[in-house]
């Protein structure tokens, strides 16, 4: 599974998953051959992203190992709509002309995350 900076939501067991598999392939890589070095790995670049990526957000984050949700920046307010619609913070229901300022919420709630950057794109974390 490839893990990329356009994807809206990243599950941290993913990124976990995906640095372990590609830290085996990148042994074998270098048993291959006692010429190769772990910058000619193919995937040595992601490799790199993703353990930088790795330690940062598990230092803020206590459930990094267990399950943390990194939420793209532009993708931030949506999830918002939808995370307090699925927990019923905001009734199926609503009228239609009620309207919610989804930007101010999304922004209000953002105080309990931080932002963390991947390979150039910024993404939301829940600090504990």
């Amino acid at each position: 599974m490839t893990i990329s900076n356009y994807d809206d939501v990243i599950d941290s067991r993913d990124i976990i998953n995906r640095i372990e598999e590609l830290e085996n392939e990148l042994q074998e890589f270098l048993d291959e051959s006692e010429e190769n070095t772990a910058e000619n790995f193919p995937e040595w670049e992601e490799l790199k992203s993703l353990r930088t990526l790795a330690a940062e957000c598990s230092s803020l984050s206590a459930d990094w190992k267990y399950g943390e949700t990194l939420i793209r920046y532009n993708y931030w307010e949506e999830y918002v709509k939808e995370m307090l619609e699925d927990c019923g913070d905001i009734p199926n229901n609503i009228p239609w002309y009620i309207v919610i300022d989804w930007e101010t919420t999304a922004d209000n709630i953002s105080q309990d995350y931080a932002l963390v950057e991947f390979d150039g794109v910024e993404y939301y974390i829940r600090k504990c």
